[in-house]
């Protein structure tokens, strides 16, 4: 049996802490994307795009930016096996998720990261 799987609605760009500023300025004040409530000085910037929300998370450490984006599974249990037998790399350690959520990180074979999560979260 095979899970069916979604795009998901959060893309995350990994920016590096020099270009993090100038990025989200991008964002901000050239492109003038719609920044959405919740965005406050401390907070991780998120911006509409299209029918997605992007985050812009400031990476100390990164050399350059990553895009990591999400995909919902009909059935987590599943869609871990399934990957599991499809020799997907689960990347668990990158970045550690909220306690309940139900969710797990794999790379695809370009290295993408994918936030692989349940549609009940």
């Amino acid at each position: 049996m095979k899970p069916d799987f979604q795009p998901g609605k959060n893309i995350a760009m990994k920016i590096p802490a020099h270009e993090y500023e100038c990025t989200v300025h991008f964002y901000r004040e050239v492109l003038r994307f719609k920044e959405l409530p919740g965005s406050g000085p401390d907070d991780t910037p998120r911006f509409e795009f299209g029918d997605k929300v992007l985050w812009l998370d400031c990476m100390s450490g990164l050399s350059q930016s990553e895009i990591w984006l999400e995909v919902i599974a009909s059935d987590i249990d599943l869609a871990a096996d399934y990957l599991k037998e499809q020799h997907c790399q689960r990347r668990d350690e990158i970045e550690p998720l909220p306690n309940g959520l139900k969710a797990f990180w794999i790379a695809s074979p370009s290295n993408i990261i994918h936030l692989v999560s349940s549609h009940e979260n």
